[in-house]
């Protein structure tokens, strides 16, 4: 088995539910220790979120996989101790709490760098660690909202809606992986030795990903609106419905695949018109082409439609649900749909490892964890405590109750 690309690094995770234990799970699933400290009394909350099996969470199995989870009492000063000595035995710690949270238990950025001045915090928050906006609460979706993307998502004569996924928290966990991979670089590659903090907002993450919309609203006024399923300015680009009422996506915004879609949908004249040579002459009529496009679809179930698309080689596809991601041969062939042993459940289907490493590929060892599982270990392991300290830690509750299932004694 190849060796991992992180394998050596060590990571301890703090905080809760999606942004910060993404960024963790992409650690481990490449080779991170990952240290996952959850509250003895509650654990991370999403371990009772969405789906609920055997008592647990079926994200939970997925978000936290590979991870080694630490019940630990922040609240008391025991507590904070084993961070800061965690920290002056890691690499990179992850919190997303809302800023102060890390320096009021006096386990924040400054007072860590203290012992370790090579430490790299991740910090993701709603507003980021300084601004007017600092110490409001904020989560994914306030961030989607603020960044410019719910106005944008649905169609014009109805509300904003959401994405179905939390993707204002997704993007915020890739854009903490790769600042902490940078300022790794930076201390390891460089030979600096430098530590520093990775400041995260979500509403940032979302409001970088919206293209163009700035430049457009400073120099001509514009405020890009609601457009449902079209992307205003790339034509043709949409979903259009097909004869058994399935719906087939079409991008052919390039100049040579817009012409080929044209003489395979038996307009080939279209094909030739200079109203149509370039996509911002295309864009002038985009109603249109529309109409022309799916007025071919409609007379096509989506099956021949695709086919015929991918003969010409026009870009396309079905609006996949999870039944179709499951039953889809390429996902199945790169290793997408994979399956895990889930104690107390048995076999289930988990998302594949993202992105693929030719040389050092990340993988699934464990799926997430029962709280508390590897407290000890950590302890006596990791950061070397005899265990008399260990015992007399427990007799006080640091690790919680000693009934309270899953906390290893």
């Amino acid at each position: 088995m190849k060796e991992k690309a992180l394998k050596g690094l060590k990571v301890l995770e703090m905080g809760q539910l999606i942004a910060g234990p993404s960024a963790g799970r992409l650690f481990a699933e490449f080779g991170a220790e990952v240290i996952k400290i959850e509250s003895p009394d509650t654990g991370d909350a999403i371990r009772s979120w969405r789906v609920v099996e055997n008592g647990t969470s079926l994200w939970w199995y997925v978000q936290s996989r590979n991870k080694k989870s630490v019940a630990l009492d922040l609240r008391q000063e025991e507590g904070q101790e084993i961070i800061r000595k965690l920290a002056q035995e890691v690499d990179i710690i992850i919190e997303n709490f809302r800023p102060g949270t890390m320096e009021k238990w006096g386990i924040g950025y400054e007072q860590l760098k203290a012992l370790n001045p090579g430490i790299i915090m991740i910090r993701i928050s709603g507003y980021g660690q300084d601004g007017p906006y600092r110490d409001k609460p904020g989560f994914g979706s306030i961030g989607e909202a603020m960044g410019g993307l719910r106005y944008l998502t649905g169609y014009p004569d109805r509300p904003p809606t959401r994405v179905g996924v939390s993707i204002g928290d997704s993007i915020s966990s890739l854009y903490a992986v790769i600042g902490a991979m940078m300022a790794v670089y930076h201390r390891d590659v460089k030979g600096t030795g430098q530590g520093q903090f990775v400041d995260v907002a979500l509403y940032e993450s979302i409001f970088s990903i919206m293209e163009s919309m700035l430049p457009e609203y400073d120099r001509k006024g514009i405020i890009r609106e609601r457009t449902g399923s079209t992307l205003p300015g790339i034509t043709p680009s949409n979903t259009y419905i097909c004869k058994d009422g399935k719906y087939v996506v079409i991008g052919a915004n390039g100049d040579g695949i817009f012409k080929r879609l044209m003489i395979m949908i038996g307009h080939p004249e279209l094909a030739e018109d200079p109203r149509f040579e370039s996509n911002a002459l295309r864009s002038e009529h985009a109603e249109y082409l529309d109409s022309i496009i799916e007025e071919w679809t409609k007379s096509l179930d989506l099956a021949d439609a695709i086919q015929a698309l991918d003969e010409a080689k026009v870009p396309a596809g079905s609006i996949y649900s999870i039944e179709d991601i499951v039953a889809d041969p390429h996902y199945q062939a790169r290793g997408m749909i994979r399956e895990v042993e889930v104690d107390g459940i048995g076999k289930m289907k988990v998302p594949g490892i993202v992105p693929k490493l030719s040389e050092t590929p990340g993988d699934i060892d464990w799926v997430g964890p029962k709280l508390g599982e590897h407290t000890e270990d950590v302890l006596r392991d990791f950061l070397k405590l005899d265990e008399g300290y260990i015992n007399e830690l427990k007799d006080k509750g640091i690790f919680g109750k000693e009934k309270e299932e899953g906390v290893k004694n």
